[in-house]
């Protein structure tokens, strides 16, 4: 079994300035403690790739990228209502998730892998129009979109456990009934950005397409596990082609913006449970996406536990 890490100086550069929450030192981080626990030699290392416009338009409006170009070329003002800044090159640094998380669904749909991690991505609050919560561009729709048109997969699971709901990614495709979407985070009465009740499983023909678990502030790995059957049982309704999973590690404990009390054990587990039901679904195609976390410490041993569960 081959897992595919996607690791490099262009990728590490999205973020917001040391001393941000979502600085460009995370990367680092994490790489670092998988060189200590001798990771970086068991999994297929590969380097950024930076999308192509076209590949943003798959997702965003036109009118947006051009806005995130133009201020990019400034490093001025906020691309969203005051959580993201605009800094020079940020245009570059988001196509750069972006292309990175295709360059994974290219190696993953070709054979060069059977599936992959990549650290710097699962930017899920950005919608089609604007940036959200520290997000440029949502390089979970594009993927969405991506693995529609250019491989013709008729059905797409996403997986999210980031403490903040990713409301991005799910009322872009909230009325489509071939994105099925399990997210488990953060009650919306406690943390931005205020959505995803449990009430909330699709609009139209897409009605129970989606599944929302609203946690309680303080739910720990039990809580995690009790909640969890739900979402195998949303994903054996309807079986997948592919499992996008975004693995945010600002629900454990300590955080500094949240209030979830996992460990990685409970990110261990969802990876775990996740590929093997991407072995019995679609013939193994899951691919991992670290979204979220602000304490370093804990986003280092949440995607590593994601790369051990993967490799295993």
């Amino acid at each position: 079994m081959t897992l595919s890490v996607y690791v490099g100086a262009a990728l590490a550069r999205y973020g917001f300035g040391r001393g941000h929450p979502f600085g460009p030192d995370r990367m680092g981080v994490f790489w670092q403690r998988m060189q200590d626990l001798g990771l970086d030699r068991q999994v297929r290392v590969c380097a950024p790739v930076q999308a192509a416009r076209a590949a943003l338009l798959l997702f965003h409006t036109r009118e947006y990228v051009d806005r995130v170009s133009g201020q990019s070329a400034t490093g001025s003002g906020y691309l969203d209502f005051g959580d993201t800044p605009a800094f020079p090159g940020v245009y570059e640094a988001a196509a750069t998730v972006v292309g990175t998380v295709l360059a994974a669904i290219d190696d993953i749909m070709n054979g060069a892998t059977d599936c992959a991690f990549v650290p710097i991505a699962g930017l899920h609050h950005a919608t089609r129009s604007m940036a959200a919560g520290f997000c440029v561009f949502n390089d979970c729709g594009v993927a969405i979109e991506y693995l529609r048109s250019s491989y013709a997969l008729q059905r797409i699971a996403y997986v999210d456990i980031d403490a903040h709901h990713g409301d991005g990614l799910f009322y872009a495709f909230e009325s489509d009934p071939q994105v099925i979407i399990a997210d488990l985070h953060e009650d919306g009465r406690y943390l931005y950005p205020g959505t995803g009740m449990a009430g909330e499983t699709g609009k139209g023909d897409a009605r129970g397409t989606k599944l929302n678990i609203p946690m309680p502030p303080q739910a720990n790995d039990a809580d995690f596990r009790a909640a969890w059957p739900a979402v195998e049982q949303l994903l054996a309704q309807y079986p997948p082609d592919f499992i996008l999973f975004q693995c945010g590690a600002d629900s454990m404990a300590d955080d500094p913006i949240t209030h979830l009390r996992y460990s990685a054990a409970s990110h261990r587990y969802a990876a775990g449970r996740l590929k093997m039901l991407a072995g019995e679904y679609c013939a193994g195609r899951l691919l991992a996406l670290g979204g979220g976390g602000y304490n370093r410490g804990n986003l280092a041993r949440a995607w590593t536990a994601v790369v051990e569960a993967m490799l295993d």
